[in-house]
């Protein structure tokens, strides 16, 4: 019972009109809503990643069927669509904001579609929604060195901090990419627990700082997603996905290496 698998669902936008650079990894208005129907119909309660995390540190035990709903980076469509959708069922989720695509005074001008405000992540917050931390510009983290890696890190935190009053205790890795390294700065700079992708169910035995997720495209139709939520056929389900992740994890840490190699020779 201690190590019953929970799917963690992984969104990115929620949108009607996409655009190219967000619509695959988008999913429309009508479609979250039929998931959040099925999701209760299924008999699943929503939880945070923080009182997962924490459940599972303190073997406490958590509520009937949990699942977590997780959305990245920070798009509007997470306020307009999304939020009356959860608040409808009760649902709580957790948000994982990049500060600097967030509109406003950080705003880097990175955000890949129409992004957040933060008096919109405000009234997320207020609505049962943890906002997570997502890194600062949304970098490749394995690829930076410590110092940049730190600051992205604890600038994140800062912000979100400032902005809502509440230091952020979970993250999410950018790109799902980590490393032992990433992982110790992670928890080094005093988040509790931080989520990969992996596509596959959350174990307490992955450890806080390595909790796997799965995807939700636009190209996930209700079948689908009733077999991902249940855990069944996953593996089928994203075999090419982890065949291309382990081979571009060979490459990035054939990258690594030589830069490491590159520096030691400066």
């Amino acid at each position: 019972m201690a190590d019953t698998p929970v799917p963690i669902l992984m969104y990115h936008s929620v949108a009607t009109a996409p655009n190219d650079a967000t619509r695959a990894l988008s999913v429309a208005p009508e479609a979250f809503a039929e998931q959040m129907a099925m999701i209760g119909d299924l008999g699943f309660t929503p939880v945070n990643t923080a009182d997962l995390a924490a459940s599972w540190r303190s073997s406490r035990p958590l509520p009937r069927r949990p699942l977590l709903i997780t959305f990245d980076d920070g798009y509007e469509g997470v306020h307009r669509h999304a939020l009356p959708v959860l608040a409808k069922h009760g649902f709580a989720a957790t948000l994982f904001v990049s500060t600097g695509w967030i509109k406003g005074g950080h705003d880097t001008g990175g955000g890949l579609d129409t992004m957040l405000d933060w008096d919109q992540v405000r009234e997320l917050a207020a609505a049962d929604v943890e906002i997570g931390g997502h890194s600062h510009t949304h970098p490749q983290l394995d690829q930076l060195d410590d110092g940049t890696l730190r600051h992205e890190l604890i600038h994140c935190k800062e912000i979100v901090a400032d902005e809502l009053g509440t230091v952020p205790a979970s993250f999410a890795y950018p790109y799902g990419y980590s490393s032992r390294r990433v992982r110790e700065a992670v928890r080094e700079t005093g988040y509790a627990q931080a989520l990969a992708v992996g596509n596959g169910l959350a174990r307490r035995r992955q450890g806080p700082y390595a909790l796997q997720r799965v995807t939700v495209r636009r190209s996930t139709g209700i079948e689908e997603f009733e077999r991902l939520v249940e855990g069944r056929s996953i593996a089928r389900n994203f075999a090419r996905d982890r065949a291309l992740t382990k081979g571009y994890a060979m490459v990035r840490r054939a990258r690594q290496v030589r830069r490491k190699a590159i520096r030691t020779r400066v």
